[in-house]
C-alpha cells in the first residue's frame, strides 16, 4: 500500500523546484502570461507563507501554499499534484490540510484564483465548499480567471 504524507516543507528543495516548473509549464500551455498569476519561489519562503508538501512513499508529488493575506483571510496558492500521482485524491488531502493551516492562523476564509481551463480544480473546489466570488485582492477581472471562497468559521 502506498503511503502518503502532508506536511509542512520548505519550497527551496530541488524536488519541491522541479515540481512548481512543472506546474508553471502546464500554467503556460493553458493560459496568456498575463493571466498566470504564480508566486515565485521567494514569495513562498515569507514568513506569511505555509508551505505544504505532499509525498508519496517520500517522493514529492504535490504542494501548496497558504498565503496569510489578511487579518481573517488567506489564499491558495501554487496548489499542483503530479501528473503521476494523480487519482490519489491528493488535491483534496491537501486542500484539507490547507484549511486545518488557515484554521489554526484563526483565519475565517480561504480565497483561490484559477483558470477556466481547469475543471477537475474547479471541481475539487466546489465540492469543498468553495463558491465563485468576485475578483479579490490585486486582482483585476479577467475573462480565464474564476474566483472562489470559503468560509471557514
Amino acid at each position: 500500500m502506498q503511503k502518503i504524507t502532508i506536511a509542512i516543507e520548505s519550497p527551496d528543495q530541488p524536488e519541491v523546484i522541479a515540481l512548481l516548473e512543472a506546474s508553471d509549464a502546464y500554467a503556460a500551455a493553458l493560459y496568456p502570461a498575463e493571466s498566470n498569476h504564480m508566486a515565485s519561489i521567494d514569495s513562498l519562503m515569507t514568513p506569511d507563507v505555509t508551505f505544504l508538501v505532499a509525498r508519496l512513499d517520500g517522493k514529492i508529488c504535490g504542494c501548496v501554499g497558504l498565503f496569510c493575506k489578511g487579518q481573517d483571510w488567506g489564499e491558495i496558492k501554487r496548489m499542483y499534484v503530479d501528473d503521476a500521482a494523480r487519482g490519489l485524491s491528493l488535491g483534496k488531502q491537501l486542500l484539507s490540510a490547507l484549511e486545518d493551516q488557515a484554521r489554526d492562523a484563526k483565519l475565517d476564509w480561504v480565497r483561490l484564483e484559477t483558470g477556466i481551463h481547469q475543471p477537475q480544480a474547479i471541481g475539487l473546489y466546489h465540492r469543498a465548499g468553495y463558491v465563485d466570488i468576485p475578483p479579490f485582492g490585486d486582482y483585476l477581472p479577467d475573462p480565464v480567471s474564476v474566483f472562489m471562497e470559503k468560509r471557514l468559521s
